[in-house]
């Protein structure tokens, strides 16, 4: 045991929007099932037959689940089955994502803000289970920012050990100064920001919207962390810690690569550790060539997760104990990987 999973999921269920409160009753979610015309497919091959509808909008419920994961465990309908999963697995905790979140699902400020309230008190009903083992990711409601801080409060009381953010949001770009206020809060509270694979653009979701996922979901988290260090706002927030998550951690040396000849062209010198430097985490994936990655990223800036619950290029439900013990990487740094990076990310 002692194997930190930095990236495991949750699949919403209806339980998941009990935490309504009695005035947003109205916008919860409902379920539909397709009774006629050609299914779609999900990621393992199976016709997807339910559908959220949120804010009016179509939103697959069964897209991107894993067969080797029980719908009790990965929906959280008996949090002793997942106890007892991790354990099988040696992972000896695990911090939780969000799943039908990862797309874009409204831009209308009343939805998302009683749709995170719910969403982050059924996580807190969940860590309140095991808080030792399952920590979570807050859901901030962007759209009014005025209301986040009373969400990343209440989240960090109640096991909460980072915020949830994707690539885009609210139709912009993360280093814009929209976002400062948040930052702000994450610096107070100690809470890092978790850029996880998915954008919140309804442009860029529609211009994609037949893709697989690699330029929706993938390069707008790699374009947030080129943006970032461009427009020096971990500078400017020296004690946050920012991590990029489910995307591999094979782009670093490109992005790195890039960002020193435009350094260069400014007159800037870029330092060789400028991930440390700026707190900067990436999740990795097993299959990427780590070695040729940690010349560049270091080996205190790696963490590694399995992306519980789902079936997608980066899901690899025995990733932790695949890393450490394949072999590809010194034992020393599978460790850092597997735990002391995860822990001080997360504040764990």
């Amino acid at each position: 045991m002692g194997s930190i999973d930095s990236d495991a999921h949750v699949i919403e269920c209806e339980a998941t929007f009990n935490y309504m409160d009695p005035e947003f009753e109205h916008l919860k979610p409902m379920v539909v099932v397709q009774k006629s015309g050609t299914a779609e497919l999900d990621l393992e091959g199976r016709a997807q037959t339910e559908y959220w509808i949120i804010d009016g909008k179509l939103q697959p419920k069964e897209g991107n689940i894993g067969s080797n994961t029980s719908k009790e465990s990965r929906e959280m309908l008996d949090v002793q089955a997942r106890l007892d999963h991790m354990d099988e697995l040696e992972i000896d905790v695990q911090v939780l994502y969000p799943t039908v979140f990862l797309r874009a699902w409204t831009q209308n400020p009343e939805i998302e803000l009683a749709l995170c309230r719910s969403y982050n008190r059924w996580m807190a009903d969940i860590w309140s289970k095991a808080p030792d083992r399952l920590r979570w990711v807050v859901m901030p409601p962007l759209l009014q920012m005025d209301k986040v801080r009373e969400e990343l409060e209440f989240a960090k009381a109640n096991g909460a050990c980072g915020i949830f953010m994707r690539g885009l949001e609210c139709e912009r770009r993360v280093a814009t100064s929209y976002f400062h206020p948040l930052f702000d809060m994450a610096a107070e509270l100690d809470l890092p920001i978790c850029f996880h694979s998915g954008n919140n653009s309804f442009a860029v979701r529609d211009i994609y919207a037949k893709e697989c996922g690699f330029g929706r979901s993938k390069l707008p988290v790699v374009s947030a962390f080129h943006n970032l260090l461009m427009d020096d706002i971990p500078a400017k927030w020296p004690t946050i810690r920012w991590g990029f998550v489910e995307v591999s951690a094979q782009w670093i040396p490109y992005a790195l690569n890039d960002m020193e000849i435009r350094f260069g062209r400014r007159g800037r010198e870029m330092s060789d550790s400028i991930m440390a430097d700026n707190n900067i985490y990436v999740a990795c994936q097993v299959t990427d060539d780590l070695d040729w990655v940690m010349k560049y990223s270091g080996e205190d800036t790696l963490l590694v997760g399995t992306d519980y619950g789902h079936a997608d290029t980066s899901a690899e439900i025995e990733a932790l104990r695949k890393l450490r013990d394949d072999g590809k990487v010194s034992a020393a740094a599978a460790d850092k990987i597997l735990n002391d990076n995860a822990r001080a990310f997360y504040g764990l």
